[in-house]
């Protein structure tokens, strides 16, 4: 039998909860005829701006064939635009379009909802020190991370 002290994982319960919170989402965003997976590509749009795919895939951890499916979908539903990078053309640029903005705010209407039911009961104290500590393992992990190597063929 495999053992483990996962009680005691930092990793154990950041990934119980990733998971339940992503359940949450896709729940949230279903209904719409979004796929979780869409979501996460417009919250990076949002949060970053234009993206290379190599980009886009390494901050969805997902490999690079997964995402261009799903960009596909959302090229042709025309919520994104892919264009060749003007100093690259290999590389090809991720941007949300104006018919992605009503899809955008579902997701983000679902989010809040999500947020709410997963920091219910939390005092403002408690969800700014959940905050910092949840700041300081990212950084304590970045701190150490190997570069990441992203090979040409995965950049278009």
């Amino acid at each position: 039998m495999l053992r483990y002290d996962f009680e005691e994982s930092i990793g154990y319960w950041l990934t119980l909860a990733t998971q339940a919170f992503h359940r949450a989402v896709s729940e949230e965003v279903a209904p719409h005829g979004i796929t979780y997976r869409q979501s996460l590509v417009l919250a990076w749009l949002a949060l970053e701006g234009e993206l290379s795919q190599a980009e886009l895939s390494t901050k969805m951890l997902v490999e690079p064939p997964t995402l261009v499916g799903i960009l596909d979908r959302m090229e042709r539903d025309g919520w994104i635009t892919r264009n060749s990078c003007p100093a690259d053309r290999r590389k090809k640029l991720i941007r949300a379009t104006t018919a992605a903005e009503p899809v955008w705010e579902k997701i983000a209407e679902g989010g809040r909802r999500v947020r709410a039911r997963a920091t219910e009961g939390f005092s403002e104290q408690e969800l700014e020190t959940l905050k910092q500590l949840l700041d300081r393992v990212n950084r304590n992990l970045e701190a150490h991370a190997a570069p990441i190597e992203t090979p040409i063929e995965t950049l278009t």
